[in-house]
């Protein structure tokens, strides 16, 4: 998966749109933008630590909903 589907993917897991994304992790705007149209890509540690977060945050909040 290269870079411009794998941030498009993350942004999407979290139910985010492009604005809530960039101003939740502290990313301009402009480069969040510019990775999903594959204009630059992210460096390969930030994607992996972009969906260590997301995927732990999404797994701790289902765990949390289960016990509601």
């Amino acid at each position: 998966m290269n870079c411009q589907e794998k941030v498009k993917e993350l942004r999407e897991l979290t139910g985010m749109n492009r604005k809530e994304f960039c101003e939740y992790f502290g990313i301009p705007y402009q480069t969040v933008t510019d990775w999903e149209l594959g204009l630059r890509n992210a460096p390969d540690y930030v994607l992996r630590l972009l969906e260590y977060y997301i995927r732990t945050e999404l797994l701790v909040r289902g765990k949390r909903s289960s016990k509601m």
